[in-house]
Formats: structure tokens, C-alpha cells, sequence
């Protein structure tokens, strides 16, 4: 079994997450006492969030660059990102690093390519969703057109990742906001919606709705095992 870097703390909440899952998916696959190799590298999000809103992504860059060098030191054989928002710099990460990283859009890209969706709704932060490495992604490697909320939801919905879920509260009023923004997005031509921000997962879950929705904690999770237990 090859050693997995989660190099996560972008919220602890979703890294923990991570955690669960890619332990537990481990154990579905092996049986018995089985769990997964990890090396786990937590930043501190209060020092990424005020980089993330002071629109520094070089020095964000820089900064998770050195921390994903640290766990390929430490002896992982790729690294997790467990973050949608901080794959933005994801090239300056790959650059300082030999091993692979797992990519989180392209863990969803396949999934929604394989279950023959070509429209998406994407849900994140307000970086993830406005800018355009994530949305680019998947309509270049996946084929996808990605729909986006309006501009007063996408601001609700950032509103509510970072002075919310970030710090593990969960309100009811939130879920049913989020709720009418997939509802939305389904209405508007979306055959599906991306839960495309870590900490999303822990408000909205699929029995809350019809409308098909993609978990990217849960998909990079399950990518991260196939790669842990693929034979070299």
C-alpha cells in the first residue's frame, strides 16, 4: 500500500473528513484491521484565509509548496490536496514536488463524465467559483459546461463556508438557502451540482435533495485510495 500526503487544514472540519473516509474505504476494500497509510500535514487556516482575501496567491503558492515538500520528505508517494479553493495553485505545488498530485477536479470530472453529465451546477467558495482554473478544468479535460449561481448566491453561499461550516456550525436556515440554489441551478438547465468546496458536504447531503449532487471530499477520498492500492 503506497503512503498518502494529505496535506489539508483548509478547514480541519473537511480534513477530518478525509480522514474518516479514506480509512474507511481502506477497510471496505481490505477487510479486516486494515487502514490506510497517511501523512497528514495541517496548516493553520487563519493564516491562509487572510492570504486567500488579500488576493496573494503567490505567496499562498509558495507557502503550500513548502508544506507538500515537507510530506514528500516525510516519504508520501502523492500528495492530497484536501481543498478545492487551494488548487488554484496547484501548478506552483506540482513544480516544487516529484510526486503526483491527486487533482480534485479531475476526481470529479470523471465521475460526472462517466455518469454521462454534461451540464453541472458548481457550488464553493467565491474564489472557486468566479475565477476560472477550476470551471476551465473540467470543460477542457471533461467536456463539461458549468453553470455558476447568481451573483447575490455566490456571495450567500461563500458567506456561509467561511463564517459557518469553516467553524463547524451548521444552521438549518443555511441548508434550506443552499437547497433553493441547487434547485435553482437544476431549473436553469444544471443535471447535476458539484459540492465544490470541502466543508459543503457537512451541510448538504444527497437524501436532501433530488437533484444529483457530486461531493468532492467524497471523490478525491476514493481517488486518493485507488491510487494508495493500485499494484505498481
Amino acid at each position: 500500500m503506497k503512503t498518502l500526503g494529505l496535506l489539508g487544514g483548509m478547514s480541519w472540519e473537511s480534513t477530518a473528513s478525509y480522514y474518516a473516509l479514506i480509512n474507511e474505504t481502506v477497510k471496505q476494500r481490505l477487510g479486516g484491521l486494515h487502514s490506510a497509510r497517511i501523512l497528514l500535514n495541517s496548516v493553520d487556516f487563519a493564516e491562509i484565509a487572510e492570504l486567500q482575501h488579500a488576493d496573494d496567491w503567490q505567496a499562498l503558492g509558495e507557502r503550500l509548496a513548502q508544506e507538500a515538500a515537507r510530506l514528500e520528505s516525510a516519504g508520501a508517494d502523492c500528495l492530497v490536496l484536501c481543498t478545492n479553493t487551494m488548487h488554484r495553485v496547484a501548478d506552483l505545488i506540482e513544480s516544487s514536488v516529484s510526486m503526483p498530485l491527486l487533482h480534485i477536479a479531475d476526481a470529479t470530472g470523471e465521475a460526472l463524465r462517466a455518469d454521462g453529465v454534461r451540464e453541472v451546477g458548481l457550488l464553493g467558495t467565491r474564489f472557486t467559483m468566479q475565477e476560472t482554473f477550476y470551471r476551465e478544468r473540467l470543460r477542457e479535460r471533461f467536456g463539461l459546461n458549468v453553470r455558476l449561481p447568481g451573483a447575490a448566491d455566490q456571495e450567500r453561499i461563500h458567506r456561509v463556508i467561511y463564517d459557518e461550516l469553516c467553524l463547524g456550525r451548521v444552521a438549518e436556515a443555511s441548508r434550506a438557502e443552499y437547497l433553493q440554489v441547487i434547485a435553482d441551478l437544476q431549473q436553469n438547465g444544471a443535471e447535476a451540482v458539484i459540492l465544490g468546496c470541502t466543508e459543503i458536504a457537512l451541510l448538504v447531503k444527497q437524501c436532501d435533495t433530488l437533484v444529483p449532487l457530486y461531493d468532492t471530499t467524497h471523490l478525491h477520498a476514493f481517488k486518493a485510495v485507488d491510487f494508495a492500492l493500485k499494484p505498481d
